[in-house]
């Protein structure tokens, strides 16, 4: 039996200048439980050793740029890139179209994505919420959010 990954599709989920091991350690541990076929990060301002208490990192490819334009770089042929930010610009969640093959973008909480990820980003989604979500929270929300909608738009 032939298996067609981009048919299938695939998603990667990572961090842009995140701040804590903790945030890390937990976005990881949800990556791996749904469905996740990588995890990256961008930028050092978080812990080279973040806490990843089922050890996502050894049982998923997990890669790290120093900056966003190297990252940018790298996308996989054919992926979307989903920026996660709360702007005007961004589509809420909930009418929001999962593509069948992207990577999210998470921003640190304090600073949000940079503005060359949101020029750059395909798709910005946010959530109802006034104020920001703690990041590790909002990407198991994206995930989530993903695994529940059954077609994909792309």
């Amino acid at each position: 039996m032939e298996t067609d990954n981009l048919k299938q599709g695939f998603f990667g989920i990572g961090i842009q200048n995140g701040k804590t091991p903790e945030n890390l350690g937990v976005l990881w541990r949800s990556a791996q439980n749904m469905g996740a076929s990588f995890i990256f990060t961008i930028g050092n301002r978080y812990s080279k050793q973040a806490c990843d208490t089922h050890k996502a990192v050894g049982a998923m490819p997990y890669f790290h740029y120093e900056t966003f334009e190297d990252f940018y770089d790298h996308l996989p042929k054919g992926a979307m890139l989903v920026g996660v930010e709360l702007t005007d610009e961004a589509q809420p969640l909930e009418e929001f179209k999962h593509p069948r093959r992207c990577v999210y973008l998470l921003g640190a909480e304090d600073h949000g994505l940079s503005n060359a990820a949101i020029k750059k980003s395909h798709y910005l989604v946010k959530f109802r919420s006034k104020l920001s979500l703690n990041v590790s929270v909002a990407g198991s929300i994206i995930m989530y959010d993903r695994g529940m909608k059954t077609e994909f738009s792309t």
